[in-house]
């Protein structure tokens, strides 16, 4: 089975996210500056899955003035079309697109949104590139991603040691990203890093799901760096006269 066909089987058996309430999304809502990174702005949501928050992005009272969501797999874009449809919303512009070859120019969009999808693809570091190519100078992008250096990283090395593959959800790639080297690998596509930040603590319970601990995400400077859902927001430099 290819990837992209495995990506439209697993696809297949999710509904579409209508809150848009997962930890990535309540990180990219709580840094989310409507007035700048949205208002006017022409957006693009890579890996934008069955369209969930594309379709909360949409109908903001602050718009943007192109909005673009892009998934790799036909089968999450036509259920977000088909859902879009379904709620009247007509103004997001929805494309079968993969994050290592972004089929637009450069320094097309003044934001780009990629939730958990780096640590899916098969070079992680290429898509980041290609992120910063399609960002304008002065541009920003809301990246988030697994981080496995708390207490389910040390989950993922016992099942790797116990012979039981560790996987998200059973999909077919799984990158064990960290915090700092999701940081490092944006600065070495170009951008600067302006924020770092990340919540879950999830305590692994053997055949049940792993149980979230809400108190340790506090201090967040501090607990941020172990958190399991992080958020790296970056700027692209503005163009040197």
């Amino acid at each position: 089975m290819t990837s992209r066909s495995a990506y439209d089987a697993w696809h297949a058996e999710h509904a579409v996210d209508a809150e848009s309430d997962a930890p990535w999304h309540r990180l990219v809502k709580h840094h989310l500056v409507p007035a700048t990174d949205l208002a006017g702005r022409r957006v693009l949501e890579i890996a934008c899955g069955r369209g969930g928050f594309a379709c909360w992005l949409a109908p903001r009272p602050e718009p943007p003035a192109r909005l673009v969501a892009a998934d790799f797999s036909p089968a999450a874009v036509s259920k977000a079309r088909a859902f879009a449809h379904a709620h009247g919303i007509t103004t997001v512009q929805w494309e079968v697109g993969d994050i290592e070859a972004v089929g637009h120019a450069a320094a097309t969009f003044d934001t780009v949104i990629c939730c958990e999808t780096i640590e899916h693809v098969a070079d992680p570091r290429w898509a980041l590139r290609e992120l910063a190519r399609t960002l304008r100078p002065g541009g920003r992008l809301y990246l988030t991603a697994p981080n496995y250096l708390g207490l389910m990283g040390l989950y993922r090395v016992y099942r790797r040691l116990t012979g039981r593959p560790y996987t998200e959800e059973g999909q077919p790639i799984n990158h064990p990203l960290l915090l700092p080297r999701t940081a490092r690998w944006v600065r070495h596509a170009g951008l600067v890093v302006r924020v770092l930040d990340g919540i879950g603590h999830y305590l692994p319970v053997p055949r049940r799901p792993p149980v979230a601990i809400g108190a340790l995400d506090r201090p967040r400077w501090l607990m941020r760096w172990l958190g399991l859902h992080s958020l790296v927001i970056a700027t692209k430099p503005a163009a040197h006269p």
